[in-house]
Order: structure tokens, then sequence, then C-alpha cells
């Protein structure tokens, strides 16, 4: 709607703010959203005057606004920080390369995964660095390893509060920093040691820069957005720069300032996220091949190569060269096809596997996303209630859209990155209902947002049916009875109604809430290991591999505590039958996708590896033969890894980066890992590895890494594993320690 008064009428949820901040506010009673006021109490720009905004805030909050935000701080951090070390090392992918790197400086530059620096982890090492420094300060360990990534949640929270309450009340600040709190997803990744804790902290930071820098025009305030961007790059690459072109859209169109001006600001933006990227790049691409160690996950020794392949378009169009799978095959649903990471389309981030990860407040996100543009779209072009749904209506579309049709490897941990943009929103949303709440139209929009949540709730708790069935009954019940308490109270008026409305909005809270509050709990209790680790109880359904598993029971990889023996989902290989088509084996070479053998058709001891304590994985490995999560290493084995460790550079090789992991946090001692993550990663040829054992570096070979299942060629990887580990067969011999396969390479057969 349009107005010639600086006072934007009563019944309008979110006033224009074209000539914010007006030179003369007008009466607080009259505005719904009036202009922020943000200058800090006392004298401004003196630093005596922090204590006091960090304990009052802003001075026109009422009293209750900082204690409410501290304490949702504060309880964050306790959810977050509570029983961490339970989960141990975590990922032990990149728990391994924290040991490296408070071992060697080169290995902290590179993210290599052992301090000898054979070979990098797949991703940019920015992630690693706060993890390695707190190592290097308090000591390796669990807390010193997931602690900083906790700590990163409660930032991510604080940030995404600030960024809403810069435009919109306290209410809804609150509201959308509980709503990220509770996401299950997020409790589970700021509680995990993946790179995905920073790239949400620095993608909210990019929203926050990009908003700070749409109110004036503040070339400042985009130079920082551009940063957070290559840093965001450095974290998880291209995942970073997703939302990158919808916030560059926006502030192209939205800035208030001349189209010329817009354009060069965009130009040094990018050139600021260019810099603060590329000068780690440029260091790895122009440092011969040589003189670093070997870019994990590229076929070709390039960073570059990985960044736009394995890491890059191959995840969106499944042709990831090396990689366990992907591509597209027919079959899937919600219009789309699927890929053995699960069906893609639209209802994919509602699915069975994902849906409790990421969407219990996805669909109210949506609503109030178009509830919101509806109710700015005749604001002026630089109004900034309008920009702030823009922004984060832009990272969650543009985000969820590229998750729902990627045909490559895709987990439902990924979908944390959606955790922020579902909580603005939800929060500004309901904030602006929440204000206009006396008369109908309003109040019947809100009535179906809290009605429509708790029933996509009670359908969601309903796929894990076995947990806390008493919940599922109380938030259909009390979100129906709040959104019939809401549409009471805008019919009538007085303190009744504003009773009624707030006994009405606490019961929305609680029903709205009460899902992802119990699965978040039931996540923090439960210890997350592995690769693919998801949140909340066990999902019937579910798949257990890459697309699914929510639970035990799901495809081996230690996802949760693993209580129970992995299966197969549908008892065979994702895309057809069991290889071989056999469980014990009879001397048949079972086949794998993407190519690939058993050697022999065997599985180990009869039986696909578990997580019960069992032989685990193939001849020691863990899940998948240590693709997804470590081996399991006896005291016998570590001690003897240990012995005379300072002779070798490396005190053995595996295949596999998850087992080559296990054996190194087990004896504190470098470890070769051949093939990288997958064991598929050309790293080191056959003559390479002689030359080394030949030259006494390195002291044992454990046998039973994956290397594609047995070091075969998978998605047209290299074969140089399974060479590797042929030519250690034929010519050492193999002793059994424990569950794994030992071949001393000082004493030939």
């Amino acid at each position: 709607m349009t107005t010639t008064s600086s006072v934007p009428p009563t019944s309008d949820p979110w006033p224009k703010a074209a000539n914010y901040p007006p030179p003369e506010p007008p009466a607080r009673s009259t505005v719904l959203y009036p202009p922020v006021d943000q200058s800090p109490p006392g004298s401004p720009g003196g630093l005596r005057t922090l204590p006091a905004r960090f304990w009052r805030g802003r001075p026109a909050d009422p009293a209750w606004v900082r204690p409410a935000l501290l304490g949702l701080l504060a309880a964050t951090g306790v959810l977050y920080l509570w029983g961490l070390s339970a989960s141990g090392w975590a990922n032990a992918f990149y728990s391994a390369a924290v040991q490296a790197g408070t071992r060697s400086w080169e290995a902290f530059f590179f993210g290599s995964s052992d301090a000898a620096n054979f070979i990098t982890v797949d991703k940019p090492p920015m992630s690693l660095w706060p993890m390695e420094l707190a190592a290097r300060v308090f000591g390796l360990n669990s807390w010193t390893v997931l602690g900083p990534e906790a700590l990163m949640g409660v930032a991510t929270v604080g940030v995404v509060y600030a960024t809403v309450r810069r435009r919109f009340s306290p209410l809804a600040g609150l509201v959308a920093g509980a709503a990220l709190a509770l996401t299950p997803v997020a409790v589970l990744m700021f509680r995990f040691n993946n790179p995905d804790a920073l790239l949400v902290l620095l993608m909210a930071l990019a929203a926050y820069g990009l908003l700070r820098a749409v109110e004036t025009a503040s070339t400042r305030w985009l130079l920082f957005t551009g940063v957070m961007f290559g840093f965001g790059f450095l974290t998880k690459t291209l995942q970073a720069v997703l939302i990158l072109p919808a916030f560059a859209l926006i502030y192209l169109v939205v800035a208030p300032t001349g189209l010329g001006r817009r354009v060069r600001q965009l130009l040094l933006a990018g050139l600021a996220a260019v810099v603060s990227a590329g000068w780690w790049v440029a260091v790895v691409e122009l440092l011969p091949a040589g003189s670093r160690p070997y870019i994990g996950g590229s076929q070709d020794n390039s960073f570059l190569s990985l960044t736009f392949g394995y890491n890059g378009f191959g995840r969106i169009t499944g042709n990831e060269t090396g990689s366990v799978g992907g591509g597209g095959r027919p079959g899937g649903g919600a219009g789309g096809g699927g890929s053995m990471w699960g069906s893609t389309g639209l209802g994919r981030l509602f699915g069975t596997d994902i849906g409790g990860q990421i969407a219990w407040l996805l669909p109210a996100a949506l609503a109030l996303l178009v509830f919101g543009l509806w109710a700015t779209r005749r604001y002026a072009r630089t109004d900034t209630a309008r920009a702030a749904f823009l922004v984060w209506g832009g990272w969650l579309l543009s985000t969820a859209l590229v998750f729902s049709f990627m045909s490559g490897i895709f987990h439902q941990y990924y979908t944390v990155a959606l955790a922020p943009a579902v909580a603005a929103l939800v929060g500004m949303g309901v904030d602006g209902l929440w204000r206009a709440r006396h008369r109908l139209p309003y109040a019947a929009v809100l009535a179906v947002v809290v009605g429509g949540t708790a029933v996509w709730s009670y359908l969601l708790l309903g796929r894990s049916s076995g947990f806390q069935p008493w919940l599922r009954g109380a938030v259909l019940i009390g979100g129906l009875a709040a959104a019939g308490t809401l549409l009471l109270a805008s019919r009538i008026t007085g303190p009744a109604a504003r009773r009624t409305a707030a006994v009405g909005g606490l019961i929305a809270l609680a029903a709205t809430f009460g899902g992802p509050t119990a699965y978040a709990l039931d996540t923090a209790a439960t210890a997350h290991t592995g690769s693919i680790p998801t949140a909340g109880p066990r999902v019937a359904d579910a798949r257990g591999f890459g697309g699914g598993g929510g639970g035990p029971g799901g495809f081996p990889g230690g996802n949760r505590t693993g209580r129970t023996r992995g299966t197969f989902p549908n008892g065979g290989l994702p895309g057809g039958g069991f290889p071989g088509g056999t469980r014990n084996g009879t001397g048949q070479t079972g086949s794998l996708p993407g190519g690939g053998t058993f050697p022999g058709g065997t599985f180990p001891g009869g039986t696909f590896p578990g997580r019960t304590g069992e032989r685990g994985g193939f001849g020691g490995g863990g899940g998948m033969g240590g693709l997804l999560d470590g081996a399991r290493v006896s005291t016998e084995l570590a001690t003897l890894l240990k012995q005379d460790a300072a002779k070798y550079t490396w005190v053995a090789a595996a295949v596999g980066s998850q087992n080559q992991a296990s054996y190194q946090l087990a004896t504190d001692e470098p470890v070769m890992a051949l093939g990288g993550f997958n064991g598929t990663d050309p790293s080191l040829t056959l003559a390479a590895f002689q030359q080394y054992v030949q030259q006494g570096r390195i002291h044992y070979f454990i046998g039973g890494g994956m290397g594609g299942f047995g070091g075969g060629n998978r998605s047209g990887g290299s074969t140089e594993s399974q060479q590797i580990t042929t030519w250690v067969e034929s010519h050492y011999t193999a002793k059994t320690i424990g569950s794994a396969t030992v071949y001393d390479l000082t004493t030939p057969k």
C-alpha cells in the first residue's frame, strides 16, 4: 500500500521504511514496526557503553528483551555442549586431520589427513582451523574437536537474532533464534565436526552484512558480505555460493543509491570474495605437486578440479568420478527422478528420511514468505522489511531447489544450510501477524499457519511412531486449540482479547515447537559418529545409505550409536541386487555400481558389517569397509603400530581415509590414506608405493580398506589402491590382529 504519511496505518503489519530512519519517530502506540534506533546507550562510540549495552540492549527495548536473549543463548549453549564428548571423535575423517594440524603447520595450512602430508581431506581447510587451534592450546580431545562447533552454533543463533531484530521486533528475533536452535539437524551439526557448522555461521553473517548494506547502501558492509562468501568457499567450496546470485540480485534491485553505484559496489564485493578465498587457492595451485600433499577427492591432484568436479557440478549432475555413486535413475517421486542418494524432486525435503531433519517449520516458512512479500508488495523499492523477506526467501529457495534436484551425493545433514532461513522467515512472519492479530484476516492467516504446522508435526511424528507416542496427539490438539483461540481473540476487545491472544500464542509456540524440540533433545542425548549422521529417532521406511536411515539399523556408517546390525535397504545394494548374489561367499566375484568387485565375491566373516561390536567392515574396517565409519582398532594393534614409530614416515598405510583416521587417532602417529576418502584417488602409483617400501618409510599395510569395495574402480575412479593391495597380498605375509589383517612391509615372504 502507499501513503504520504510518515506513520503507516496500524493495519499494515510491515510499515514501509523508505524514509528510514524518519526525522521524528511517530508515537510508539500507533506504529506496528517503528524504525529502530541503533545508537548505543550512553555517549556514542565510547567503550564504557559496551557493558551497559550488553546487559541492557537497545534503550527502547522493554527490560525483558535482553535477559530473554541471553537466556536463549545460554540454553542453546547447554543444548549444544551437554554430553558432547559422548560422540568421541565424531567424524574421524576430520578429527584425524585436526590431529595432523596440531603436529604440522604444513598440515594445518593444507588440511592434510596426516602430519606427513601425504593427502588432504576433500574440502578446503578453513573448517579445520578453529578445531586445530583449540587443540593446539588445550590438547587434542573430543571437547577441543567438537566444542568449537557448538560455540559456532550459539553464535549462529545470535547472528540470526541480530539480523532479524534489525528491522523487526524482539519477538521476531527471539522466535527466529529459538526456531534455529531447536531445528534437529542444527542440533546435530553444531555438535559434530563436519564443515557445515562453520559454513552456516558464515552464511548467516553474510545475510547480516547484506541487510546492513541495504539499509544505507554501505560499501563497507557489502565488502564484509563478500568476505564472508570467500571464507565460506574456503569452508565448503561451491555450497557457500549457492545463495550468492540471489543476494547480489537483491542488492542490485533494492539498495538506496543509484544503479551505477550499486553495480560498482557489487563488483567490489565480488573482488573481496575472490581475494578472501583466492589467496589460498592460488598458493595450492601454484605450488609444484611435489611440494604439497595430494588434493584428496580429485582425480588429477588439482583443487580447481575438485571444486568444480567432485565437490561442484558433479554433485548436481551425479557425474562424480571416483565417488561411491550418484547419477539420476527413473522412479523417483515428487516430480523428479532419483539416485542412490534418494528420490529427487520438490518433495525431497519433505520425505521420510529428511522431513524430521529440517521440515518441521518449512511449510510455515514458505507460507510466511509468500505472505510477507504480499504484505509489502506496494512498498518502496528500498524498503528494508521487504528486503529482509527477499534475502531470507532467496536463501531458502536457492538452496532448497538445488538440494531437491541434485542427483549426486546428498546427505540429510546438508539441510542444516536451510535452517537459518527457515527460522528467520518464521520469526518475521509470525511477528507481523501477531501485531495485526486483532484484524480477522491476519488472525485467520496466523491460525492457518499454526494449525497447519501442528498437523504437519503430527504427520512427521507418525514416521517414528515408537518415539514419545503421547506427543503426537498433544501437538495436534494443542495446535488446533491455539488456532481457534487466536481466531476468538480477534473477535473480542479489551483486556480479555489480550489475555486470550496471549494464551493462544503460548499454546501455539508449545505446539509448533513441540515436535522439533523432542527430536532436538533426542539428538543431543545420542552419540553420533561416522560420515553420515542423522538427527532424531529412527524413522520407518527411511533409507540408511546417503538419503536415509535416521537411526540404527540403516545402512552401516555409524550415523548414530549403531545399536543394531546394518542392512542394505530392501536387502540389496542401492539400485540392484546384492553383489555376486551371496552373503557368505562361495567364490563368486560380485560386481558393484560403477565397476569394482569384492575380492572373491565374499563378505569377510560371512556377514555384512554392522555396528554391534562384531567383525566390522571388510577385514577390520568400519561400516562399508571403513568408507562411512572407521575401523575398530584393538589395543594390541595400536601397540604394534606404535613400536619403532620414529623410524618411519608412516607407521602404516590403509585404503580409504576413514580406516586411516581410525588407526592414526588410535596411535597418534601418521598413517597413509591410500586413495583418499573413497579409496579411488590416484594419490600414489604402485611403483611409488614400492619405492616408499624399499626406502623403509612405511612399516605396515593394513588390509580390508574400502577402496571402491576392496580397492575397485568405482564411478570411474582410479584402481591404484587395488593394485597396491594385490601386490602387498602377494609379496607379504598376512597376520590377523583382532579383526584387522596386517602386513609387515619390512619382512617380505
